[in-house]
């Protein structure tokens, strides 16, 4: 059964939320959305972040001695899959 809007203040809580996070809070589940979106977002960022220094190491590997890495170090850090930090 959906809830029902009854008030002003339910509509503007209903539209911020997307129509998952309203099946999960109406379940009662409000902690296992977000924590699984932050969990792949952090993923997303470090494949992300893995990537372009590959990319700059590859390009521009004098830029690596100007952040204070060695080669070694970024070598170390792109070789990591994207779930480790």
């Amino acid at each position: 059964m959906r809830p029902i809007l009854t008030s002003v203040f339910d509509v503007y809580g209903a539209m911020r939320l997307d129509p998952s996070e309203r099946q999960a809070k109406a379940a009662g589940h409000t902690q296992s959305r977000p924590g699984l979106k932050s969990l792949i977002k952090t993923w997303d960022d470090r494949s992300y972040f893995r990537h372009q220094l590959a990319r700059i190491a590859r390009d521009s590997p004098e830029l690596i001695d100007d952040m204070g890495l060695t080669m070694k170090q970024v070598e170390a850090e792109f070789a990591k899959p994207f779930w480790r930090d």
